[in-house]
C-alpha cells in the first residue's frame, strides 16, 4: 500500500511538466514501480536487467486518443541508468516473468519487412536518460490501436530495433471499438 501511494505521488510528479492543457478525446494513465521478476506478488512493472532499470525505478505511460482517431503515447521514467540510450516500443501482450511474454511490437499494419518495422507503423519511444536517470519520449500517430492488441511498453537496452528487453510495463491501452 505504501509503495502504491509513493509510486502514485512520484508518478504524478513525472507528468507535472507534461503536455498540459485540455485533452480533447480520451486519456489513460498507467504507472509502475519496477521490481524483479522474482519479487513476490504480481507486478505490472518488471525489471529484467537491473543494471539498466533497477528495482524501484518509476515509469508512467499516458495514452491520449483524439476524436479523429489520432493517438499519442507519452513515456516518463525516473531512476534508470543515467546517460543511457534506451529503445522503447508498445508490445502486443502483457508483461511476465519471462521477457518474451510481451510478444512482438504492436504494428498498425502487421508485417515483418522494413516497410512494417519502423516508427511510422509502430510506437517507438526511444530516449536518452539524463544524469539523474530520468527520461521521456512522445510518439503521435494518425491511427488508433486495435482493441485488445496493444498491452504493454517494453524498454530495450538499445534504441531502434536493437537490444535486449530490459524492463516491461503492462498498460491497458484503449483500442478502437
Amino acid at each position: 500500500m505504501v509503495a502504491a501511494i509513493y509510486a502514485g505521488t512520484l508518478a504524478a510528479a513525472l507528468f507535472a511538466t507534461g503536455t498540459g492543457g485540455t485533452v480533447h478525446g480520451s486519456s489513460l494513465e498507467t504507472y509502475g514501480v519496477f521490481s524483479s521478476p522474482a519479487a513476490t506478488g504480481k507486478s505490472q512493472a518488471v525489471a529484467y536487467d537491473q543494471s539498466l532499470v533497477p528495482a524501484g525505478a518509476l515509469v508512467q505511460v499516458r495514452q491520449i486518443t483524439r476524436p479523429n482517431g489520432a493517438t499519442t503515447v507519452e513515456l516518463r521514467v525516473a531512476g534508470v541508468k543515467p546517460n543511457h540510450l534506451f529503445g522503447v516500443h508498445v508490445h502486443q501482450k502483457a508483461c511476465g516473468a519471462d521477457p518474451a511474454a510481451a510478444g512482438m511490437h504492436y504494428q498498425n499494419k502487421p508485417g515483418m519487412d522494413a516497410a512494417h518495422v519502423n516508427k511510422k507503423n509502430e510506437v517507438w519511444l526511444d530516449f536518452k536518460s539524463n544524469a539523474r536517470g530520468n527520461g521521456s519520449a512522445v510518439a503521435t500517430h494518425t491511427w488508433a490501436f486495435r482493441k485488445d492488441q496493444a498491452r504493454s511498453v517494453v524498454i530495450h537496452s538499445e534504441p531502434g530495433t536493437k537490444g535486449a528487453r530490459a524492463a516491461c510495463l503492462t498498460v491497458p491501452f484503449r483500442g478502437a471499438s
